[in-house]
């Protein structure tokens, strides 16, 4: 979160309503048991992190399942 969205990062956690995981902000979503992967990939969906900025810092490539 720091590295994407710096001191504004908390506030999303808080506040960002997220339609991909029912409707929720993130802390009510990884409180319900959402994975945190897909809370993440919802958040970045949300905000228009490129692609290439999803999947972590140093990361070139997305995780496999």
């Amino acid at each position: 979160m720091a590295d994407e969205f710096g001191a504004r990062g908390g506030s999303l956690l808080t506040d960002l309503v997220l339609s991909a995981v029912g409707g929720r902000t993130s802390v009510d979503a990884l409180a319900a048991g959402v994975d945190p992967r897909e809370v993440w990939l919802a958040l970045c969906e949300e905000t228009d992190v490129p692609d290439d900025r999803r999947y972590g810092v140093g990361r070139l490539e997305p995780r496999r399942s």
